[in-house]
């Protein structure tokens, strides 16, 4: 198998381990707990969207959906820099996780007595983990050349997940009113000091 894509594959389930108790929890939110849960395709259709790019990404390392290896050589800069992405973005990831602790959801909701997590990378941008899996599954598709994976996030990932945040501030601006609209003011969007 080709370094960079045993490299991707080796970070790929450490970093889904890592993942995998917060995951677990996310599927567990309890109805009981739910004081807000909006109704929208955003809610289902980007995670399902992202879960394909995951198996997309699995297939890809066995350069199903991939440029010939001809290329491999010529785009090693590239594909270099794809993998540092995607294993950086990985492990943010992990930490964007770790911080919203308990608030963790796969849902967006607000559950009983949720409180607006502004620290770690919280404290400088609003969405880090979409962010974080956005570029993740980027660096994926550009250091596995997938001329599937990369033009799937691009184009309908991306998007997906920038209209979910932005319902996921409706729902935050509704429920923490004045406190959010101070944290929306001293945070980044998806990049610091950036809306």
């Amino acid at each position: 198998m080709d370094p960079i894509n045993l490299l991707l594959a080796i970070n790929l389930f450490v970093s889904m381990s890592a993942n995998y108790s917060g995951a677990k929890k996310g599927l567990k939110t309890s109805v009981t707990k739910v004081i807000d849960r909006p109704v929208s395709y955003l809610q289902k259709v980007p995670p399902n969207v992202a879960a394909v790019v995951l198996i997309l990404t699995i297939v890809s390392i066995f350069k199903v959906g991939t440029l010939p290896a001809s290329y491999e050589a010529q785009y090693s800069t590239l594909r270099i820099i794809g993998l540092i992405a995607f294993v950086f973005f990985s492990w943010v990831q992990v930490l964007s996780y770790k911080s919203l602790g308990k608030f963790y959801s796969q849902d967006v909701v607000v559950i009983k007595e949720h409180e607006l997590v502004e620290k770690g990378l919280y404290r400088f941008i609003r969405h880090p983990q979409y962010l974080s899996q956005l570029l993740s599954d980027l660096g994926a598709g550009v250091a596995l050349l997938s001329y599937v994976v990369t033009p799937v996030v691009i184009f309908i990932e991306i998007p997906l997940f920038v209209l979910r945040a932005r319902l996921e501030e409706k729902i935050l601006l509704k429920h923490f009113g004045n406190r959010f609209v101070s944290y929306k003011k001293r945070s980044g969007f998806m990049l610091p000091f950036i809306g």
